[in-house]
């Protein structure tokens, strides 16, 4: 859970940084864990990856080409960390 403020990641290009030492694609974002919503160019969509591992299950889609930034959980700086592991 959240231990500290959400962190908002701006995409430049197609990636982000999610670590102070290494970027990852925007695609990886929808199916990571710590990603809370995606901010567009026309408001906010929550986050795919935790939609589906709350009650609410509900997300709307999410066009990756119109994200400006992603907000995240991740204050420990434990990076990505796909949600798959936790449905398979």
């Amino acid at each position: 859970m959240v231990s500290g403020q959400l962190r908002t990641l701006q995409v430049t290009g197609r990636h982000i940084p999610c670590l102070a030492h290494k970027t990852e694609e925007i695609e990886k974002c929808r199916f990571c864990a710590h990603s809370v919503r995606f901010i567009t160019k026309n408001g906010e969509v929550a986050s795919p990856a935790r939609a589906f591992c709350t009650l609410s299950r509900d997300s709307g889609e999410v066009n990756l080409q119109d994200v400006t930034a992603v907000v995240c959980d991740d204050t420990c700086g434990e990076g990505y960390r796909s949600m798959l592991n936790v449905i398979s």
